[in-house]
């Protein structure tokens, strides 16, 4: 297989992380059908060459340039996961009938979703369907991570997180995640303390949509180790839009990156790009 993905390559899609039973990060690269175990590959030389090919990773027709993480500009235009809303759960105008693809919302925003707490560059609150744990947190590069809340719909998950960014942040500092000097936080106590201060936001939400729909979690914290030879002390971020041939000594993976001893790239970023590996 690891022959295979040499001589044919294929189009990126984001690396596959699994969690193993002792808390630990394993990638895989994954471009076509084919698989490269990454962890194997610390240490050694690897490089990834675009071939200038950009394909939608919904329709599959060739695009000049990838939008939203992979899709030509009229999939972008016209798919309900390419909307705003998914960006921002609070704004879903499914209710209004203007939903771009009113079944496609009912399967993936009507269903559970979780409201998080994790430690990637500092505390930060996030959300995500119940189905994507651990995955969303290592797309993320978090090393600890607990689920404090669960609702009903995405939009929940929304009003909730908007509640909470008045006093935590949303966003990832991913040159401080990928440098990797993080102190662990005490993620139990900081959730206790989110509640304590939050306590008539969430009384207001619950009169709103049931007492049932924002249900608490008695969860146990998430600690999550990636496998990294040597953290970047300056972090330089490489581009196939400018550079083709990415590569050099595999230090590391986290998040979504690859770490090279000369720079880091976002896989995630060029969904669709066509590639080579050596």
């Amino acid at each position: 297989m690891d022959e295979l993905i040499v001589r044919q390559g294929g189009c990126l899609t984001k690396m596959a992380i699994t969690l193993d039973d002792a808390g630990r990060a394993r990638y895989a690269l994954r471009a076509g059908e084919s698989r490269l175990d990454l962890n194997a590959r610390l240490g050694q030389s690897l490089r990834l060459v675009h071939s200038g090919a950009i394909a939608c990773t919904h329709c599959g027709r060739a695009t000049r340039k990838s939008f939203g993480q992979g899709h030509c500009y009229p999939c972008f235009k016209r798919l309900a996961q390419c909307d705003t809303c998914i960006v921002k759960p609070e704004t879903c105008h499914y209710f209004a009938g203007t939903c771009r693809e009113p079944e496609w919302g009912e399967r993936h925003c009507f269903q559970p979703h979780v409201v998080y707490l994790a430690n990637s560059s500092g505390l930060k609150v996030g959300i995500t369907r119940h189905t994507q744990l651990p995955t969303r947190w290592l797309d993320q590069g978090a090393i600890q991570a607990l689920p404090i809340l669960e609702v009903d719909t995405r939009q929940q998950s929304g009003f909730v997180e908007m509640l909470f960014k008045d006093l935590v942040a949303d966003r990832t500092n991913w040159r401080a995640m990928l440098k990797g000097s993080i102190a662990p936080l005490d993620l139990c106590a900081e959730r206790d303390r989110l509640f304590a201060a939050l306590t008539g936001g969430l009384a207001e939400l619950r009169e709103r949509f049931g007492a049932d729909a924002i249900r608490t979690l008695d969860a146990e914290p998430t600690r999550i180790d990636y496998p990294v030879l040597e953290p970047p002390t300056k972090v330089v971020s490489h581009n196939f839009d400018k550079t083709p041939s990415v590569g050099g000594t595999l230090m590391g993976m986290k998040g979504q990156y690859l770490m090279f001893d000369t720079g880091v790239i976002n896989l995630r970023k060029f969904t669709g790009y066509e590639i080579s590996v050596e």
